[in-house]
């Protein structure tokens, strides 16, 4: 039933190749594997699947018939929500983000990631790393980046970007200092809550509840 509802869906998706899903550890990968899901298109038509976000390519990705399968354009600018699990994701910018908080004001966080290649032989046995774009294009190119695990030589950076909507439209929150200046007329609410509570800003729910915080109080 799941492989003929979704039919229809994916003669609109971009096919990507097909790679082993016997790894269970994903570290570019958000989920440490496909979790059941569903894609909600503006037309109100439900879709489900077995989804995953790659943070690498910034995409939604799923599994059907043992092939990954990327969501791409027309299905993308079609595209109403995305919910994994008991999470829930909606595009902004063409990009797929996570809905925190929905109520009064609107929080969330878009996941990426750094993906280093293994750096080439230099000079008296040492090692450099290309540039990011050399680099990006050569593993890219060669698949690895739709591997549910990567060569053990890979470094995986996993960061997060937020967004808050107050009602004036998406501010966008990359560091520490832009969250603090966001509450700056109230830093000293700000800092007590941050003195109480360990919040790691790559913690999307310690963030949320930070958030969560300092705009119901």
């Amino acid at each position: 039933m799941q492989n003929k509802s979704f039919s229809l869906i994916t003669l609109f998706l971009t096919c990507l190749p097909l790679f082993s899903q016997q790894a269970k550890e994903i570290s570019h990968y958000l989920f440490p594997e496909f979790i059941p899901g569903t894609v909600v298109m503006k037309d109100g038509k439900r879709n489900p699947a077995l989804l995953n976000f790659n943070a690498a390519t910034e995409g939604m990705v799923f599994n059907q018939n043992g092939q990954v399968l990327a969501l791409g354009e027309p299905s993308l600018s079609q595209t109403d929500t995305v919910f994994i699990g008991n999470r829930k994701f909606i595009l902004h910018n063409n990009q797929f983000v996570e809905v925190l908080h929905g109520n009064g004001y609107k929080f969330f966080a878009e996941y990426k990631c750094r993906v280093i290649p293994p750096g080439k032989p230099a000079a008296y046995g040492g090692t450099s790393q290309t540039s990011s774009s050399d680099s990006y294009s050569s593993w890219a190119s060669g698949g690895k980046v739709y591997e549910l695990k990567l060569p053990d030589d890979f470094q995986v950076k996993p960061y997060t970007v937020y967004w808050l909507d107050k009602g004036s439209g998406w501010k966008e929150i990359k560091t520490v200092r832009q969250l603090k200046n966001l509450y700056k007329k109230r830093k000293e609410q700000y800092s007590q809550y941050t003195t109480d509570n360990k919040v790691d800003f790559e913690d999307q729910e310690a963030v949320a509840q930070l958030i969560h915080f300092m705009e119901t109080n």
